[in-house]
């Protein structure tokens, strides 16, 4: 699984088209952080996040955190067909069976 970070589309449906706009919004809502670390939050997907930072976003952008946070499949298995045709694989799952010498 992985996720798209859509601050940056959010800021620009509400007219906010610079980083910097951000800063003394959080601010007023107590988050402390420097352009740079801001600039860095709009620009590149959050690994970690303060739920601080979450919810003053979230009040700000007058959104929720489903909205800045779309999650999406990565990495789906494909395989390729006899006519070049790609598609994803089907995973079938079986029991284990354990034979011992002299059954079958």
């Amino acid at each position: 699984m992985g996720y798209q970070w859509q601050l940056r589309q959010l800021m620009a449906e509400r007219q906010m088209f610079q980083t910097s706009d951000l800063v003394p919004l959080l601010a007023e809502r107590g988050v402390k952080l420097s352009r740079e670390q801001v600039y860095r939050l709009v620009t590149q997907p959050p690994q970690r996040m303060s739920m601080d930072t979450l919810v003053a976003l979230c009040d700000i952008l007058e959104c929720t955190p489903n909205d800045l946070i779309k999650p999406e499949i990565v990495n789906v298995p494909l395989r390729k067909t006899a006519d070049g045709d790609e598609g994803p694989v089907s995973v079938e799952r079986r029991r284990t069976v354990i034979r011992r010498p002299g059954q079958s």
